[in-house]
């Protein structure tokens, strides 16, 4: 990743080390990166947690998939946003990230298998596929008034050695969410191929269109009637979908045709029973959290739906400034002029104005120049930021 970055461009740990001394300084900063919702002034119901000290976290019943009533909460969960996920399809993991673990392990072996990984996209999938062993290569995703999936980058990038391609929907931090179109091409490319598709939908809660219910589904599979062609494994967790990210659970639904979805439990069985990685304490809380944590969802529903309103409107009043068309997510993308290179302006902002954002070439940014801001900080902050922001574009 990060292939975009030209020679002198800000590496990600200087502008860390920027952040960091002036935070030593006692400077009061705007930090809109944050993507952790329990900091974000949302209000948490009383007693939320207490069903991690129910009595059934006394006794350690190990189940390689996960308890039976927490994946029976999981299929529930599935249901509420319209989408069938059959019981014994569904598999616990300890976070989103191990599930990406579990899945290389499963697919993958280490010291030359593939993995396609879309650009512009989060830099932890670099992270994420070199601990395992497997090498990610990049297809890319292209602006056309809205993020699409760039078919023959996809087909350049294939190899015999690919054994997975990555999807995002809702993509971090574009906001992009796949149609069923462009979903069911990665996945016609997958069966053909006899590779997986790994669908991560995370953000799904979170659509940012004004006509969308908030149990819309942010997914181009958006009710399932019959098995996709290819393998397909897709990812949720209690991180985003309840705000919970201290509250380790997270999960895999596999889905394809019947005799690669039983070959693939049956080997997921193994692995995750290797491990036992998913406490009991919160796999007995899992229905009342899941349940509970609609309160959160609903709080974090409207507040980035009501930045990503604010930005919008304020950005609207510079023609030089581009808010990016994001349909679902925490983040935004701004397209700023490019007169001086990202690292300069980021820097700039963080001297001058006292904001932090995020660089373009942080997500691999075909090129430059864009900022990426969080929708989570208080809608007051926010705004105060975006205005510091584009007060700055232009100093």
């Amino acid at each position: 990743m990060f292939s975009s970055r030209v020679p002198g461009q800000l590496e990600p740990n200087r502008l860390a080390r920027a952040v960091a001394g002036a935070r030593a300084a006692g400077r009061a900063l705007i930090d809109l990166t944050g993507s952790n919702p329990t900091q974000a002034g949302f209000h948490y119901p009383v007693g939320m947690l207490e069903p991690l000290a129910r009595a059934a976290a006394h006794t350690y019943e190990p189940e390689p998939r996960g308890l039976t009533a927490a994946r029976a909460a999981v299929v529930e969960d599935y249901a509420r946003r319209g989408i069938s996920v059959a019981f014994d399809a569904v598999v616990l993991t300890a976070s989103t990230s191990e599930a990406y673990s579990v899945l290389f392990k499963l697919l993958c072996a280490p010291a030359g298998d593939v993995v396609l990984v879309p650009a512009p996209s989060y830099p932890l999938f670099e992270h994420l596929t070199r601990l395992d062993g497997v090498e990610p290569v990049s297809y890319a995703l292209e602006y056309q008034g809205r993020w699409v999936v760039d078919e023959s980058s996809v087909d350049a990038a294939w190899s015999d050695r690919v054994r997975a391609v990555l999807a995002v929907s809702p993509n971090n931090p574009t906001g992009s969410v796949l149609s069923e179109g462009e979903l069911g091409a990665l996945s016609t490319r997958c069966a053909a191929r006899d590779t997986a598709l790994i669908l991560d939908e995370v953000f799904a809660d979170y659509t940012l269109q004004r006509d969308d219910a908030p149990d819309a589904v942010a997914s181009g599979f958006r009710r399932k009637s019959s098995p996709t062609e290819s393998l397909t494994f897709r990812l949720g967790g209690l991180s985003k979908s309840a705000g919970l990210p201290q509250i380790k659970l997270g999960w895999i639904a596999v889905d394809g045709p019947d005799r690669l979805v039983a070959a693939a439990l049956d080997r997921l069985d193994l692995i995750c029973d290797t491990y036992l990685s998913v406490s009991t304490p919160v796999q007995a809380a899992a229905p009342e959290l899941i349940a509970r944590g609609g309160a959160v969802r609903a709080q974090i529903f409207e507040r980035v739906r009501a930045n990503y309103h604010t930005l919008r409107t304020m950005a609207a009043a510079d023609p030089s400034v581009e808010v990016l068309h994001a349909e679902a997510g925490w983040s935004a993308v701004l397209r700023i002029p490019s007169t001086r290179p990202e690292e300069n302006f980021v820097l700039e902002l963080l001297e001058h104005s006292e904001v932090i954002v995020h660089p373009g070439f942080f997500f691999d940014f075909p090129h430059e120049a864009f900022v990426v801001v969080s929708l989570l900080p208080p809608p007051d902050v926010f705004a105060e930021g975006v205005r510091r922001i584009l007060g700055r574009v232009h100093a």
